[in-house]
């Protein structure tokens, strides 16, 4: 089997080969791999044999961020970057690569602000090059995904700001309507763009869950976030049926996730270890989905020794025995991970005996 057609035959709960591997790295962390693997010249992604490539951000029609300045005026400074949905994203000299966000509808008074904001739109126009990134991958036999981890939730929080929309959700619901079906429909262009392009693999998610509950009630979640993630991932089923929908979010989502199967995902990540069981998870969920991460960045990763992480790797995959499990690390590593951990990781899921 080809990586791509391992991972595939796993994430679709069929007999795969091999263990795959996955990890994202911090930039301090890329320079610790060009150094402790000698390779200044390859991606890590392909020295560790990766299964999956992310085809590319979607550039939006409009590229003239200007049109966003007068959202955030008296903020602007030389640390101030805009990004392609006008939200502000401030630096600090010891935020890495992290930022203090701005949002541009935090003073919005009336529905009409909401409506008059000029959210980008996405086609064709500058992504025709996209079926031929999803092409090329698929002859190196690599998975194609099309990432957009920030889907509804997430993104209109950047633009009108949490605290504001968990009021709008409340207190205001014309309000928090008009954003949320204005960036859902954002997210079903870029979705159903992916989807004609022939990826494998859409990543949709919005951090949902906190360390210890859930960001907000069952029936808020219930009544605002998943209807509309169930409507955009039935639109791009409709286009491409045999398309496989991660979701994203970090923390406790427990109570949330037979909303999420119900809203058409087919792999949940990353099943922070910190905040839930994955045995209790998996013994619950597992003939309705697959998981993806387990691996805690919080604890066994950045702090644990290489023999700790081998052994939470196995222990994973033992506990998901009858399949369903692309064990990885739960986010991104960060700069306090040692290297040997991350070797150790890799080693591993190359060890891991699949038929004993």
């Amino acid at each position: 089997m080809t990586q791509r057609e391992n991972l595939l035959a796993l994430v679709r709960r069929q007999p795969y080969e091999f263990v795959p591997v996955e990890f994202m790295l911090c930039p301090s962390l890329i320079e610790d791999y060009r150094r402790e693997e000698n390779q200044p010249e390859m991606p890590y992604e392909d020295y560790f044999q990766m299964p999956w490539r992310r085809v590319g951000d979607l550039v939006p029609d409009d590229t003239d961020l200007t049109r966003f300045e007068k959202y955030h005026e008296g903020r602007l400074n030389d640390r101030v970057t805009i990004d392609e949905w006008g939200v502000g994203h401030e630096s600090t000299p010891t935020s890495m690569h992290m930022t203090r966000m701005l949002f541009p509808l935090g003073d919005a008074e009336d529905v009409q602000d909401i409506l008059d904001y000029p959210l980008p739109t996405y086609s064709l126009k500058n992504n025709g090059g996209l079926a031929g990134r999803v092409q090329a991958l698929h002859k190196r036999g690599i998975a194609s995904v099309g990432n957009m981890q920030c889907t509804i939730w997430e993104t209109s929080w950047y633009i009108r700001g949490m605290e504001n929309l968990m009021m709008d959700m409340v207190c205001d619901e014309e309000m928090a309507a008009a954003i949320l079906d204005r960036v859902a429909a954002m997210s079903t262009q870029r979705a159903l763009l992916y989807a004609n392009a022939g990826c494998d693999i859409l990543f949709l998610g919005d951090d949902i869950g906190m360390q210890r509950s859930i960001m907000m009630s069952r029936e808020l979640y219930g009544r605002w976030i998943q209807p509309r993630l169930k409507k955009l991932s039935a639109q791009v089923k409709a286009v491409r049926p045999d398309i496989i929908v991660f979701y994203h979010s970090c923390g406790f989502i427990e109570p949330l996730i037979d909303g999420l199967i119900d809203a058409g995902i087919d792999v949940l990540n990353p099943i922070q270890s910190e905040c839930m069981d994955f045995g209790g998870i998996y013994a619950k969920y597992h003939d309705r989905l697959v998981f993806h991460g387990t691996i805690g960045t919080q604890t066994v990763m950045p702090f644990g020794t290489p023999d700790q992480v081998r052994a939470e790797v196995w222990k994973n995959l033992d506990i998901a025995s009858e399949g369903g499990l692309f064990a990885a690390p739960t986010h991104l590593l960060e700069p306090e991970v040692p290297w040997q951990n991350i070797r150790a990781y890799v080693q591993a899921c190359r060890d891991y005996p699949l038929h004993r």
